[in-house]
């Protein structure tokens, strides 16, 4: 039997109230999102592809429709409930990183156990094996102003792995890097999905980036205008 979406979002409608009037900023959208996929989304700003990522993570609520998130009906949760399944579920990565500049990079990859009460010995033990896994084993005190743009991103990921999500949602993770190192960091990605087996959806309107995933779908006007879905299991998928 098949293993149910990590997300499913159906007749899925978002709406802004402006000075100029309603701004529709989703229209219509009804898609499901296996494990083991990795997907990109596209499309021009303002097309729709960021809040359709901001409620993938429960960053923000549709105005109207459904958004089951690894089976779990989001919208009937209150705010203390979407948090703590976005936690448990999700792991995050942006383009400009995010990072605490104060902390420790295995401070900053350690934050999110800090949510989920796990105490400090093991928050330290997990933080070390994300970082380690992401080649930065001798960086772990190191703090992010020390490092390169490339590596923050990998610091990134490796906070963004630590829960040991079912999800990942990337926005744009290459965004503010050069054109060797966006490589580096989208081979991490393919071997997350491939290896590991973890559903990838990452934002970006950079076509080449967008190759590296196996399905593509792209927003126009609030729209989903395409879906190269692919057929047959994804390489990557949990048994």
């Amino acid at each position: 039997m098949a293993e149910p979406a990590v997300v499913r979002v159906e007749r899925l409608h978002k709406q802004y109230e402006t000075a100029a009037g309603p701004v529709h900023a989703l229209n219509d959208v009804t898609l499901s999102i296996f494990p083991g996929e990795f997907v990109a989304v596209m499309g021009a700003s303002g097309s729709g592809k960021s809040t359709f990522m901001n409620i993938l993570g429960c960053l923000d609520v549709q105005t109207s429709g459904e958004y089951f998130l690894n089976g779990t009906d989001v919208r009937s949760l209150d705010k203390d409930r979407q948090a703590k399944l976005r936690n448990d579920v999700i792991g995050f990565v942006f383009q400009s990183f995010n990072l605490l500049s104060r902390a420790s990079l295995l401070e900053n990859v350690g934050l999110p156990l800090v949510y989920s009460k796990i105490g400090r010995a093991e928050r330290n033990e997990r933080a070390k094996r994300m970082l380690d896994s992401v080649g930065l084993e001798k960086y772990h005190r190191s703090r992010p102003n020390k490092i390169s743009g490339g590596q923050q991103q990998r610091v990134a990921i490796a906070r963004a792995l630590v829960n040991n999500p079912r999800l990942i949602l990337a926005d744009e993770p290459t965004g503010n890097l050069d054109t060797k190192t966006s490589g580096e960091i989208m081979e991490i990605f393919t071997g997350l999905n491939q290896r590991n087996g973890i559903t990838i959806v990452l934002v970006t309107h950079e076509e080449d980036i967008a190759l590296h995933a196996r399905r593509r779908i792209r927003f126009k006007d609030g729209f989903l205008v395409s879906d190269d879905e692919p057929r047959g299991k994804p390489t990557g998928s949990r048994q």
